[in-house]
């Protein structure tokens, strides 16, 4: 249907068309990339059913975290055992995933993992807010390293890894590495998960500089 909004100028009409547009050959753009994602082959076989523990020290090896799904995304929080606090930028992509955990999980499986303690992640939930977030400490394994979420010099990275369970057992499928492409101001490698800055790039202002802080 055309459209047209209140007191606009033929100016806007037309740059907006323009811009439409475009938007239109993004969204087609969006689903070619999500198409070329699902087409990926098998990526490679875990190489260690990695010892994780909830936040109340119980036991939960990597494979126990599919639960009746077949795929499970894990996303990893820069919170290292002598971080004082967690990433704020992690915080706000985990404050959104919190609220919509509940609708993931009827399709996948999903988890939050950091190297830190059982006790620190119980409580930084509890702080947080995170009541929905199932947390995981890796402390101990060889998971964050071996999978892009942990630097050579043991700085945490945020990374967001997918694997999948056949019966062949459980693979990798897709990581964000995006993460580690030239950006002229942040990765962006999650950010099609992160409704802040997708509402912010409606805006007049766009992102600008804004920093996400703690709380």
């Amino acid at each position: 249907m055309p459209v047209s909004l209140p007191n606009e100028s033929p100016q806007y009409r037309a740059a907006r068309k323009t811009l439409l547009t475009a938007e239109a050959e993004l969204r087609a753009q969006v689903e070619n990339v999500a198409n070329l994602r699902r087409r990926l082959p098998k990526g490679g076989t875990i190489p260690q059913d990695y010892a994780f523990r909830s936040d109340r020290g119980v036991p939960a090896p990597l494979s126990s975290l599919f639960g009746s799904h077949d795929t499970l995304a894990i996303y990893s929080l820069m919170y290292g055992p002598n971080a004082e606090t967690p990433c704020p930028m992690c915080s706000a992509f985990l404050d959104g995933l919190n609220g919509q955990v509940a609708h993931i999980s009827q399709k996948i499986a999903f988890a939050v993992v950091a190297q830190n303690t059982c006790e620190k992640l119980a409580k930084l939930k509890a702080d947080m807010g995170w009541s929905d977030l199932p947390l995981y400490s890796a402390l101990g394994t060889d998971y964050q390293r071996d999978y892009l979420a942990e630097a050579e010099d043991g700085s945490q990275l945020p990374i967001l890894n997918v694997f999948q369970r056949d019966q062949d057992g459980v693979s990798h499928f897709w990581s964000s590495e995006l993460f580690f492409e030239p950006s002229d101001w942040h990765p962006r490698h999650v950010d099609a998960a992160w409704p802040l800055w997708n509402i912010l790039d409606f805006t007049p202002q766009g992102r600008g500089d804004f920093f996400p802080s703690l709380r």
